[in-house]
């Protein structure tokens, strides 16, 4: 008689949706507070059995820095807006606007002088021009795509903001600093860190967003800022030309384009050291974290190609040789993750590349000295600015 009464609880415990359910509703967050929740919490007691405590081996789930991006899909109400690639042209003075459905210039307009990045805001509630010559920012209105009004601030060759929101980050490669702004309340300067290397220009946040690592393009060097004291923390020799800067998927070490070197400098912000150095080809400068976060896209701007960096393995495993050459500078993803846009600085052209094949769908010419181009909307909780980096 006993052996069949513990084989019937046996089989309700392995059978019964209830252990399921118990499963879930007991790993789940609470979502209610107050009377309601007192209610539904001894309601759960009096119909639940006993929680199974026993360990488990199950992995914890894997840290990515830009889970957010993962989906591929423009979050709403931003998935409203037409899909546009915006393009500042530096010599020209100009922005060129980009319908890559068509891939058709659909807009052009003046900005101000040496136009190098367009960066969305924090919020992505608006567009950024960097007129590094004119000390101005253009704001662009993101359903019209066109200026609405204009910030003064000096000579912004980026634009950046802290995973937080709190700060943009002004960098200004012409006095060797960087600069802390509250651009929610008129732009007021909060602080401002001295580089002391010629070239500041590029940079990414940590995954927590406590710090940042600059490049000094012609300096060799990558500095430390903290981003809460917005102080000088320390700095670590890549040599070369070091210019773009990106945080791994895992948040553990910075990839630096060196175009001095043609390739890329693995940079550990703990210890401070390139722990690596991975061959790309000459001109190594801009970079792009896949779709998938497995890869790193990275332009090789003297020699026309693109190669792709295999995070899991920090090797090289293809390279996409454009045919008839090119200067493929910054880049931009689509929000699918299936092209590679990028502007050809010296060649008044933007490419776009199949990222399945690495073939080039098209060259669309724009103005003089293309540079940081944006694709927006984009996928992401929010922007940290330059042309366009999500998180």
């Amino acid at each position: 008689m006993f052996r069949i009464f513990f084989a019937a609880v046996f089989l309700f415990g392995v059978l019964s949706p209830a252990a399921v359910v118990f499963a879930v509703v007991w790993t789940a967050p609470p979502i209610t507070t107050g009377a309601a929740a007192s209610t539904l919490d001894m309601r759960s007691e009096r119909l639940l059995p006993e929680p199974d405590v026993q360990p488990t081996s199950l992995p914890s789930p894997a840290f990515n820095v830009y889970a957010n991006t993962l989906s591929g899909m423009v979050p709403c109400p931003l998935c409203e807006i037409p899909a546009r690639v915006y393009v500042p042209n530096s010599v020209a003075g100009t922005v060129d606007v980009i319908d890559p459905a068509t891939f058709r210039v659909v807009d052009h307009y003046k900005v101000g002088f040496i136009p190098h990045h367009i960066a969305p805001a924090w919020d992505m509630s608006a567009l950024y021009v960097d007129n590094e010559g004119s000390s101005s920012l253009t704001v662009l209105d993101i359903h019209t795509g066109r200026p609405t009004g204009r910030v003064s601030i000096p000579f912004p060759y980026n634009l950046y903001f802290t995973p937080d929101g709190t700060k943009a980050v002004d960098v200004v490669e012409r006095l060797n600093r960087v600069e802390f702004r509250d651009w929610r309340n008129g732009w007021k300067l909060m602080g401002a860190v001295y580089i002391p290397w010629r070239g500041a220009d590029h940079l990414d946040f940590s995954a927590d967003g406590s710090y940042l690592m600059i490049s000094t393009e012609y300096s060799g060097m990558v500095a430390k800022v903290d981003t809460v004291s917005m102080k000088l923390m320390g700095y670590v020799h890549v040599g070369g030309l070091p210019i773009d800067v990106r945080l791994s998927p895992d948040g553990s070490v910075f990839y630096v384009t060196n175009q001095g070197r043609m390739g890329v400098s693995v940079v550990d912000p703990v210890s401070m050291k390139e722990v690596q150095f991975i061959p790309t080809g000459r001109g190594a400068h801009g970079v792009q974290v896949s779709r998938d976060t497995r890869s790193l896209y990275v332009s090789n701007r003297l020699e026309g190609s693109v190669s792709v960096i295999d995070f899991a393995s920090r090797s090289v495993v293809a390279k996409w040789v454009m045919p008839g050459g090119g200067s493929p500078d910054m880049l931009q993803l689509s929000p699918d993750g299936t092209q590679l846009w990028a502007s050809g600085r010296y060649h008044a052209t933007v490419y776009v590349f199949d990222t399945k094949t690495g073939n080039v769908l098209a060259r669309i010419p724009v103005g003089a000295e293309d540079h940081g181009l944006t694709y927006f909307p984009n996928v992401g909780s929010h922007s940290l600015g330059h042309n366009g980096v999500y998180r």
